[in-house]
């Protein structure tokens, strides 16, 4: 491939490299905000976990622009920033319980599947830049995005029942 070519590549490479570090940062900031909010002790543990492991995948994206030649920079992530809000604002919206627990899943679920279509993404953009270090860290969190959205997938399995049976016993008073 033509270098300019490889450069290109490399730059929306690198910037979209400053995008998921904003994100991971922020998430380490939004999560502790959610457990507090939730109350299945399963979800809290869940969010709990994750949050440990976004902790060290910040550590881990360090290392990847370490690895590429690059200041660790963050670059805010419009995308994710909206779907941020919309996650607080349904946790505003809603009461607590089962229902809450329900909108903590869905808005934690809609930021697993940005990340994991973001480290997909920036993976295969790194083996084309035989970026190798690069390629092995973001798959290992590109794993551990994908084992947290199946966690999360179990969870909501009887929290969304939970919630359902919780309206309807609010409807029928």
């Amino acid at each position: 491939m033509a270098q300019s070519k490889m450069d290109g590549l490399r730059k929306l490479f690198v910037d979209q490299l400053k995008d998921i570090y904003w994100v991971e940062k922020e998430l380490v900031k939004t999560m502790p905000k959610m457990s507090k909010k939730a109350s299945a002790n399963k979800l809290v543990d869940a969010l709990t976990e994750h949050h440990s492991e976004t902790e060290e995948q910040v550590n881990r994206l360090e290392s990847v622009f370490s690895a590429v030649d690059v200041k660790p920079r963050g670059k805010k992530c419009e995308g994710m920033s909206g779907i941020l809000s919309e996650g607080e604002e349904m946790m505003k919206e809603t009461e607590s319980g089962s229902v809450m627990d329900a909108a903590i899943i869905a808005a934690s679920q809609k930021v697993e599947h940005y990340e994991i279509a973001t480290y997909g993404t920036l993976s295969t953009w790194a083996q084309i830049l035989n970026e190798e270090e690069a390629v092995t860290l973001l798959n290992e969190i590109l794993e551990e995005e994908k084992k947290a959205d199946k966690k999360l997938t179990k969870v909501a399995s009887s929290i969304n029942m939970e919630a359902a049976e919780e309206t309807e016993n609010v409807s029928a008073e």
